[in-house]
């Protein structure tokens, strides 16, 4: 299914998530139309380390201190209900429900100074996946959709996916922003772990379904048609190829055979774990195998207010061990660890001090990321928090860092400049700084 919408769902706001583009004037920024159309030809080509890249979204805020940075020498009212296990860096703990996690940490990079700089959900879908404060009036670009318009389409594959729909658009979450509906993400928004899971219109099986998606399409075209009168014919021209593209992928057999995980023998399945996040590892492994240059794997139901530690245990951290340490096994017994960047980071941190209802609120100074493959260098901590978990004492990485090091390590120029659909000129990561622990 071509879906650039996504499902509603809900977080402690308690407002549902619609999608919505807000595209509008943009301030000016000094830059007139050949200024801008020089500095864009005259951006040096970056050299990319990484190939594809898997970005895995927590959405809600996990806790920093309940997974990757524990103080088991803090008060019980901080450290909480979670001990800690040794990993295989000397001096580094994880709490003790990561323990497959804590057993590859060699093959991972612990950024414990990730500074989230924001406590409030949607607008931390925006700015920790582009690396940009929410702005109304200027939608920014997500990294999938940046990557998807800088490096195309290969091996007759969509260039940016989304499995699941846990991504807050209220303000312009994971989306394509000012770059246009055709960078936008190719959703998938069922759960791949269900017994009878397929995507709608890969599985074009029977003449009635092949009739009913070439229904759909004409249905489409005949929108598109009228929108013309009101839109621009550039803005027109990119859409009709992105869906003349899509039509032709979703009824073709590379992408059939992608998303087919019966394919998967057994083992490797329940290796990943039989959830909706471990299915959605393997499934992302098995995109970026047949073409697809980015994929976002999105997890749900991190926004643990109450019962903190039992939702921890007992469903959300398990899904992660199990579904991310195989990931990492996986690619890298396939020899693509190396050219595969693999990020997990979520909206925000939780607060250190454990709330009456054995929950944990929003924090927005100090949380945890991480990174694997990719040529990165790996196997170490970036950044420490203090001794209460509540603020970075060390190497503090904000989300313009983070996105910053994306970008460099897939090789896009982190200056360079786009058109909006008005015309004005927007360079793509101005602030932010590639993590120089990482990057080689």
């Amino acid at each position: 299914m071509l879906d650039l919408r996504t499902g509603s769902a809900r977080d402690c706001s308690g407002i549902a998530r619609r999608t919505f583009l807000r595209v509008g004037g943009l301030a000016a920024f000094g830059l007139g139309l050949p200024q801008y159309l020089r500095a864009r030809a005259e951006a040096p080509a970056a050299k990319a380390k990484a190939k594809r890249c898997i970005l895995l979204w927590m959405q809600g805020g996990p806790s920093h201190i309940d997974t990757f940075d524990p103080k088991p020498d803090a008060p019980a009212e901080i450290r909480g209900e979670f001990g800690t296990i040794p990993t295989t860096l000397p001096g580094v703990r994880f709490a003790d429900i990561v323990p497959m996690l804590a057993k590859q940490t060699d093959k991972l990079a612990i950024i414990r100074g990730h500074d989230p700089k924001n406590g409030s959900h949607g607008v931390a879908d925006h700015l920790m996946m582009s690396g940009h404060k929410f702005n109304a009036s200027l939608p920014f670009p997500c990294f999938g959709s940046v990557v998807a318009k800088e490096r195309g389409y290969e091996n007759g594959m969509l260039p940016f996916v989304q499995l699941g729909k846990n991504i807050d658009r209220r303000f312009n979450g994971g989306i394509a922003g000012f770059l246009g509906d055709q960078f936008n993400p190719f959703e998938v928004p069922d759960d791949p772990s269900a017994p009878q899971f397929k995507v709608r219109d890969l599985a074009v099986t029977t003449e009635a379904e092949r009739i009913r998606l070439d229904r759909r399409y004409a249905m489409l075209a005949d929108l598109e048609n009228y929108q013309k009168t009101t839109e621009s014919s550039s803005v027109m021209k990119a859409r009709d190829e992105f869906y003349e593209k899509a039509h032709g992928i979703i009824t073709g057999p590379v992408a059939k055979k992608a998303f087919d995980l019966k394919s998967e023998n057994d083992k490797t399945r329940t290796r990943y774990g039989k959830n909706s996040l471990g299915q959605g590892c393997l499934l992302a492994r098995r995109l970026i195998e047949a073409g697809v240059q980015f994929v976002t794997v999105t997890d749900g139901g991190w926004d643990t207010h109450t019962n903190n530690f039992k939702s921890l245990k007992d469903r959300l951290v398990p899904r992660v061990d199990q579904g991310f340490s195989a990931l990492i096994e996986d690619l890298d017994t396939r020899g693509m660890l190396d050219e595969t960047l693999v990020v997990w980071f979520g909206d925000f941190g939780r607060t250190p001090k454990v709330n009456p209802t054995a929950g944990r609120d929003h924090w927005s100074t100090a949380g945890v990321a991480i990174m694997a493959g990719g040529g990165l260098k790996v196997g170490q901590v970036v950044g420490k928090t203090n001794a209460l978990a509540e603020v970075v004492t060390d190497t503090p990485v904000g989300p313009q860092d983070i996105a910053a090091t994306i970008y460099a390590t897939l090789g896009v120029n982190l200056h360079t400049w786009y058109k909006t659909q008005d015309g004005r000129p927007v360079e793509l990561c101005p602030e932010g700084k590639p993590v120089k622990q990482l990057i080689g």
